[in-house]
């Protein structure tokens, strides 16, 4: 297939919904041929017949540190090698104030935003240095760089985000490597179903232009990350905010 990913092999984490979902789908109408790892199963038994195409699949618990590492090998061996990596697996955890959020869910949402992306990230990317090329994008969010009220772990994860891809793309600048992040404003996918109405209400309240964003939206800035364009950016934090962010 022809497309700015042609012979190109390209790994996305929850690739089967929201964000995950529409940037997979971008990348195989491109012409990349596609890796998705996910814990959801049954979503991953349809893969081939959602995208159209022949998917390489990994059902895979991705905060368990082997699970990952295994992946990783496993995909590289299957499908040649590993050019491009994106990092859309996520959770919002609950919305309450600091002082009453539960540890345990504060370990979980740390553990799914930040413990995975940094498995991830970690186990690729000596597979794209053996290569000598590779784009990673990382998903973080806005509140990443504002910190949301009532979402201490999820802000706080998202700046963990931005804080791992500008340490590792300068570790990796010399080479031709690229590790970016994007930090979308409130997007509606189905993680709202995890949220309050209170604080879809307070997202969409922040944002200038006045709406959510699409997941096509932020797939397209993703998608030129993710490509060899993209080749003087790195450990930079790239905002599709609808206006919301203020540095």
């Amino acid at each position: 297939m022809d497309g700015r990913f042609a012979g190109r092999v390209a790994v996305v984490t929850g690739g089967v919904s929201g964000i995950g979902e529409a940037i997979s789908r971008r990348l195989v109408a491109e012409g990349a041929r596609l890796a998705i790892w996910d814990a959801n199963a049954a979503a991953l038994a349809q893969a081939n017949a959602q995208f159209g195409t022949e998917v390489h699949t990994v059902h895979l618990d991705l905060t368990d540190a082997d699970a990952v590492a295994a992946a990783a090998t496993g995909t590289a061996q299957a499908l040649g090698k590993i050019d491009i990596l994106v990092t859309s697996a996520g959770i919002t955890g609950p919305n309450m104030p600091t002082w009453d959020y539960a540890v345990a869910d504060w370990k979980r949402v740390m553990d799914v935003n930040v413990n995975a992306l940094f498995y991830c990230n970690r186990a690729i990317v000596p597979l794209m240095q053996a290569n000598g090329y590779g784009r990673i994008v990382n998903i973080a969010s806005i509140a990443g760089k504002e910190g949301n009220p009532n979402a201490v772990a999820y802000s706080a994860s998202k700046a963990a985000v931005i804080g791992l891809t500008k340490s590792l793309g300068k570790e990796l600048a010399s080479s031709e490597i690229r590790v970016n992040c994007v930090t979308p404003a409130a997007v509606r996918t189905p993680l709202f179903e995890q949220m309050s109405q209170s604080q879809i209400d307070f997202m969409l309240s922040k944002i200038p232009i006045g709406r959510f964003g699409s997941v096509d939206e932020v797939a397209a800035l993703v998608c030129w990350l993710a490509s060899e364009e993209a080749s003087f950016s790195t450990g930079a934090v790239f905002d599709v905010s609808g206006g919301r962010a203020t540095y």
